[in-house]
């Protein structure tokens, strides 16, 4: 058992590791490919020297990105089959299907029009090479489309039914996978929150030229586009994140809980703005959950249901059995995490029935035990757990991961307000002052840390579950030995460091040369 219990640990641990640094990756990618191709539409619209050059400065830092980005997230596909391959296993049917498509049409369409956009500039039209950026750009985000389908099905498993004989989920309704509310929420908010990151390190960068006095008049012309697409992004973001907050109540009612600290519910529940997670907290000991509590008054009730007086279940309601409707209402059911263990330990054991009746072939044992199946698979992974609060994820790293991500959001919108009014207001002045732009340059972790906090949120919400409510963690993990997991960890980490150092400095050493020359007159090579 201890064994084991490394093996999940250290498991998760390695992908924890690749997945955070994957996504340094991927929501600058996606940022950067909107903003270059809005540069070159410049370019081609006006024919103007200065947006070409602006257009390959910035397409060149992408480039970078985009390199890095595919080699963490080949190692990040590549541990669901050496690490988790009893996920794979039971879901593969399912999660796969979109991980092929991602691979086989939207990588397929970026990797090849990404040779356009650096090679072709002299060797096809403007209105090609204008079409290729453009095309780049939607292939990274149907990329992005499919990888999140594919999570947003772990969130909320629909479109499958369970085969016994097979001992695996099968898909069923292909529709319901890519078009289920989680799914299409998820997308939009990564998205778009990808639009805001890659503005703002545009306009970071930009500050720094700025601070060198070199390359004005080209920092002034980038900052004006991502403060455009910055602001757009942020404000569609938050509208969309509201959306988050409403799925989540409805599909992982267990996550709001987590990451609101909320262990007692009530009609017109409040939202803390402020306060210390009691990490010795646990469920029914009648301990206070937080310290230093300051609330806004129906603040959680409006944002996860829009009515100011709805109920909304804690950590104990749910326990001991409230549950979710479709239709978001908190009802009470049957459906205690106790009950829920039941079900679960009796869906397994009926799934071994089954096995057992169909090697020996009594046809009729099999069809008694796969009712049983049936009726009480929906929360199959709870057999798995040893108690209720087995179920409850990690309170204190979703509530502070959640009042992360908000606050800096928040942030992040009044500085895309200011940043926006003065680029296109001609408020130079603003822009060129030293503190503003030494604040641009601290904004680019901000705005990174914002993002990382929304994925921390997201995932470890929904732990025990790999997927939610049918396999626990625990359950999905392969049969390895924890001395490897730790020694490929270890090697990981020492590749990432290598990985993010080499891009950084030649990041650094790519935009540190264009601030010592006069980009808009350095001779044509």
């Amino acid at each position: 058992m201890d064994e084991l219990i490394n093996v999940v640990d250290w498991s998760r641990w390695q992908f924890a590791l690749t997945a955070i640094v994957h996504w340094l990756f991927v929501p600058l990618t996606i940022g950067l490919s909107l903003i270059i191709g809005i540069m070159e539409t410049v370019y081609y619209r006006t024919r103007n020297e200065k947006w070409l050059r602006i257009t390959k400065f910035w397409m060149t830092l992408f480039g970078i990105n985009f390199a890095c980005g595919v080699a963490t997230g080949l190692i990040l596909e590549f541990e669901f089959g050496t690490n988790w391959s009893n996920y794979s296993w039971f879901v593969g049917d399912i999660f796969g299907a979109p991980l092929a498509i991602e691979g086989i049409v939207a990588f397929f369409l970026e990797s090849t029009f990404i040779a356009v956009m650096f090679f072709g500039w002299k060797r096809v039209s403007p209105r090609f090479h204008l079409a290729a950026t453009w095309l780049t750009a939607i292939g990274v985000a149907l990329s992005a489309l499919w990888i999140l389908v594919a999570n947003a099905w772990m969130q909320y498993p629909a479109g499958m039914e369970f085969d016994p004989e097979q001992m695996r989920n099968v898909m069923v309704s292909f529709k319901d996978v890519v078009l289920s509310p989680v799914a299409v929420n998820k997308f939009f908010h990564t998205v778009l929150s990808g639009w805001v990151l890659g503005s703002v390190f545009v306009v970071g960068v930009s500050c720094w030229l700025l601070i060198k006095r070199n390359n004005r008049d080209f920092a002034l012309r980038s900052i004006k586009v991502a403060g455009a697409v910055g602001l757009a992004g942020i404000v569609l973001t938050m509208w969309t994140g509201d959306g988050s907050a409403v799925e989540v109540s409805k599909y992982q009612p267990m996550k709001l809980a987590a990451m609101e600290g909320l262990y007692s519910g009530s009609e017109g529940q409040g939202l803390v703005a402020f306060g210390f997670v009691n990490t010795d907290k646990r469920p029914f000991d009648g301990q206070k959950a937080i310290h230093a509590e300051v609330s806004i008054p129906k603040g959680l009730s409006i944002l996860a249901r829009h009515d100011a007086d709805a109920f909304v279940p804690g950590i104990e309601d749910l326990i001991r059995g409230y549950a979710v409707n479709e239709s978001g209402d908190t009802v009470y059911k049957d459906v205690s995490y106790a009950r829920r263990i039941e079900m679960g330990k009796t869906a397994r054991q009926a799934l071994r029935d089954y096995d057992a009746a169909m090697k020996r072939g009594d046809a009729a044992a099999m069809a008694s035990a796969k009712q049983i199946i049936d009726d009480n698979f929906r929360y199959f992974g709870y057999g798995y757990l040893s108690a209720p609060e087995d179920a409850v994820p990690p309170v204190a790293v979703s509530f502070y991961s959640f009042r992360v991500m908000v606050m800096s959001g928040g942030y992040l919108l009044l500085f895309f307000l200011v940043v926006a009014w003065a680029s296109w207001r001609r408020k130079v002045n603003l822009l060129q002052n030293r503190w503003f732009c030494i604040l641009g340059l601290l904004t680019i972790p901000v705005v990174w840390i914002c993002s990382e906090a929304g994925w921390v949120l997201a995932e470890v919400g929904r732990q025990p579950w790999t997927i939610e409510g049918l396999l626990p963690v625990n359950a999905a993990v392969s049969a390895i030995s924890s001395g490897s997991v730790q020694t490929t960890f270890w090697l990981f980490v020492a590749l990432f460091t290598v990985l993010l150092v080499a891009e950084v400095s030649i990041m650094v050493r790519h935009i540190r040369r264009k601030a010592e020359t006069d980009m808009f007159y350095e001779p044509e090579k």
